[in-house]
């Protein structure tokens, strides 16, 4: 295989990629909290050797992926359980295999326990990482300030919603529901810690950052560099084999 194919290849599996995470971003367009998602790409210049060699073979190479940070439009819904947070913190759940995570999805309800949970079942972890949970007598009839206290008319202060920064944001793992965990523990790694710069708001929820037109646009570029990689893999292919048929009438 020469390296025009080896170049065509690098080029069409790049551009796989980078449609996967476009896709993505797209179906969770209107998921609210989600932060969508960005892939670096690089070029690797493999030198030319031999006799009569000239200058080298420039190949795509996939360094990875980003998390888009940037703010998402507060919408209010004017559901009390509803919460936006505005600033660069996040959300602390416990996930019901009993992982910890984060987020930004702020549309709580509360389980038949009074337990504050997400849509997805996580519970709702407070300043301190322990579980929420509110007065069965209560329901939603609650005040959230912008510091994530929980109040109650008589009741003062119930519990304060974990609002974190996250250091090392850009290693943490997606695992769906715009949920991420941190990376496995490793010497000098920096901890979550409460993030006061953050304002929440009771009644609202933050729309994803993702924006649909763009992200299609994306998408239709990425598709024709794929389709052009395949062209140059198939045109090179079709010159070998003709180089091929006419060697062997030759001989």
């Amino acid at each position: 295989m020469d390296n025009s194919i080896y170049v065509s290849l690098s080029l069409a599996t790049a551009m796989r990629r980078e449609m996967d995470v476009t896709a993505n971003n797209i179906a969770n367009a209107n998921t609210a909290g989600f932060k969508g998602e960005r892939v670096v790409f690089d070029s690797f210049l493999h030198d030319a050797q031999g006799p009569g060699a000239e200058g080298g073979t420039s190949f795509v190479v996939d360094r990875g992926s980003y998390l888009d940070e940037r703010q998402g439009a507060v919408t209010q819904t004017g559901n009390t359980l509803d919460v936006a947070l505005q600033g660069p913190g996040w959300f602390s759940y416990q996930t019901p295999e009993g992982r910890l995570a984060y987020g930004r999805d702020g549309r709580f309800g509360l389980d038949s326990q009074g337990n504050l949970i997400t849509l997805s079942g996580a519970r709702v972890l407070d300043i301190g990482g322990g579980p929420i949970a509110l007065p069965p007598d209560l329901g939603s009839n609650v005040t959230i300030t912008k510091d994530g206290s929980i109040t109650a008319e008589g009741r003062g202060v119930i519990a304060q919603l974990g609002v974190f920064t996250l250091p090392d944001l850009q290693s943490y793992e997606r695992i769906g529901n715009g949920l991420f965990v941190p990376p496995e523990s490793r010497p000098g790694q920096a901890r979550p810690v409460p993030d006061p710069d953050t304002e929440v708001v009771q009644g609202a929820i933050e729309a994803s950052n993702v924006q649909p037109v763009v992200e299609m646009t994306r998408m239709m570029s990425i598709q024709r560099a794929y389709e052009r990689a395949a062209k140059l893999m198939s045109g090179a292919d079709d010159l070998r084999r003709d180089t091929l048929r006419r060697l062997g009438q030759t001989g």
